[in-house]
């Protein structure tokens, strides 16, 4: 599993023009879903994603995790995280099936609420306008394949 986790003052995104979904202060998340993932692997990310401390305290220090923050989560299912650079024209046979890929997000999705943090998200499988003002910039890449 792959997420690109952003800090942002703001984000939403908006299918065919309608806005689905917008947070404040809060953590975009670009998810990508990989062929050998699980629940399991889900679940650990969103521990990993709500958990970092990258929010700054009262001395400007990155010490705050979401929770402490109060932000909101909007996750995204970016199935790109897995593109195959061997060409100019990226192959995505590396993604996880849209059935599998569509059930981790949403176990992701699920672990994240469980949690008590406030998320939402896009629509699976659409194509989405994604729009973030970001906090920063503060940018993660975190990959479960890399450990």
């Amino acid at each position: 599993m792959r997420a690109v986790v952003t800090r942002v003052a703001k984000a939403s995104v908006s299918v065919d023009g309608a806005e689905v979904a917008a947070i404040g202060q809060g953590l975009l998340v670009l998810l990508g879903v990989g062929p050998d993932d699980t629940e399991e692997t889900a679940e650990k990310m969103a521990d990993k994603v709500t958990g970092l401390r990258i929010f700054e305290d009262e001395n400007g220090k990155m010490n705050l995790n979401l929770a402490a923050a109060g932000g909101s989560l909007l996750v995204v299912s970016q199935f790109t995280l897995y593109a195959d650079l061997k060409s100019r024209r990226p192959g995505f046979s590396r993604a996880a099936p849209p059935d599998k890929a569509k059930a981790l997000y949403e176990h992701f999705v699920s672990a994240c609420r469980a949690a008590g943090f406030e998320t939402k998200t896009g629509v699976f499988g659409a194509h989405m306008a994604v729009s973030s003002v970001n906090d920063g910039p503060v940018t993660i890449l975190i990959d479960t394949d890399a450990r």
